[in-house]
């Protein structure tokens, strides 16, 4: 039984519709992946959901499929974008409308689509034994289930001091660090931006800090009411640091997009608690006094990565159940491709698909409905997996044909 059906089983039909919620507020109906024979859900109108995308065909996050043929698309400043700009290891915020499984698992049209990366800037240093980077004064750690754009050829052995990195990852509260769950080069950054939260603010010297990163605000015209210690904001910056301060030009308090959504799912590391009842997700308030715990409570704690499926309403997930999801749960869960094939190198043993290099050699793979020798240009697979040791791309551990 393949993980995404044993997920789904695990799951009560409201629970994961919550997931499609929490993410989608964002969103307006629908679809998913998985296989054939898992019961229907029953939903709701209207679904939220934040996440990873961790597939595509349409965009898949915490496991539906997002049909995103009718949705805007746009960046967290609120500007137009295409859904072409989307790239697997994207955190995103999704609206859409019921969740549905039509026999191949949970599926949801997209309403709306918003992405956004923790921190775009220059890389300050390197660890090659932690493979963990510091950019524009932030931590960022890279794990087996962070995706390198394959511009960097080689993965993180092909990142070096002074390059400017896109980074999106969730943050840990109790450390600062970033895990990162995608990178891509951004050579031509106009700008750079930061996501955290502000330490250290001094009102009469007009700076504070996000990680070790120390930030001039003096010449923002606009600021958030009531600045202050441990608000969560995003900075635009000057390309160059004066005497080692960056330089403002934009600054924005960080407010949760939770609209209200009878189906609501939020995976992400947990950024405020108050207690096993009451904590935050990536800023989003979650009340879980009525939850199930199927992992105990023990490890929820400030800086654990969870997914919380329920309702939202008034800003707040209202939680019908909590899950640990640890790294290799994680791992485990991989990604997944649905489309055609648009090229191939049999030597290599490689195809494209959605944008992303799909290696399908060695003797693990499982194929479904057909062999390797029908792989070619134009035909329709899904392709299951992990990333590549470099994690530039996605090796294949199962192709099915007919997607």
């Amino acid at each position: 039984m393949d993980r995404t059906r044993l997920h789904l089983q695990r799951l009560s039909g409201r629970a994961f519709l919550v997931q499609c919620a929490a993410a989608a507020v964002l969103l307006g109906g629908c679809g998913g992946g998985g296989d054939a024979g898992t019961p229907p859900f029953q939903g709701g109108t209207g679904s939220f959901a934040a996440g990873t995308i961790t597939g595509f065909g349409s965009v898949i996050v915490n496991k539906v499929r997002f049909d995103d043929t009718h949705a805007t698309v746009t960046d967290d400043d609120g500007n137009a974008a295409s859904s072409s700009t989307l790239r697997l290891g994207m955190r995103v915020e999704i609206e859409g409308g019921a969740v549905h499984d039509d026999g191949s698992g949970p599926r949801c049209d997209a309403s709306a689509i918003r992405f956004g990366p923790e921190v775009v800037g220059p890389v300050e240093s390197i660890d090659a034994t932690a493979k963990s980077l510091v950019v524009l004064g932030q931590t960022v750690l890279v794990t087996d289930t962070t995706v390198i754009d394959d511009s960097l050829a080689g993965g993180f052995a092909a990142i070096a001091v002074g390059a400017v990195l896109d980074v999106h990852g969730t943050r840990d509260a109790a450390t600062g660090a970033i895990t990162a769950t995608r990178i891509e080069p951004k050579p031509a950054a106009a700008g750079f931006r930061l996501k955290g939260t502000i330490a250290s603010l001094d009102t009469t010297a007009k700076t504070f800090t996000i990680g070790a990163a120390t930030i001039s605000y003096a010449n923002v015209a606009a600021l958030p009411a009531n600045l202050a210690n441990g608000m969560p904001v995003k900075v635009r910056l000057q390309t160059t640091p004066v005497a080692g301060v960056w330089l403002a030009t934009r600054l924005e308090a960080i407010h949760p997009h939770v609209g209200d959504a009878n189906e609501a799912e939020i995976e992400g590391t947990i950024t405020a608690f108050t207690s096993t009842a009451s904590f935050s997700v990536n800023g989003i308030p979650v009340d879980a006094s009525n939850a199930t715990f199927p992992d105990g409570t023990t490890g929820i704690v400030l800086g654990a990565h969870v997914e919380v499926h329920g309702t939202s309403s008034n800003g707040t997930v209202v939680a019908s159940r909590v899950e640990v999801e640890d790294h290799a749960r994680r791992h485990a869960e991989g990604f997944e491709l649905h489309g055609a094939i648009t090229a191939i190198d049999t030597t290599a043993q490689t195809f494209v698909l959605r944008g992303v290099t799909v290696a399908y050699g060695g003797a693990g793979v499982e194929f479904r409905n057909g062999t390797a020798a029908q792989l070619a240009v134009g035909v329709r697979v899904e392709a299951r997996g992990t990333l590549s040791a470099d994690g530039t791309m996605l090796q294949a551990t199962r192709i099915s044909f007919g997607d």
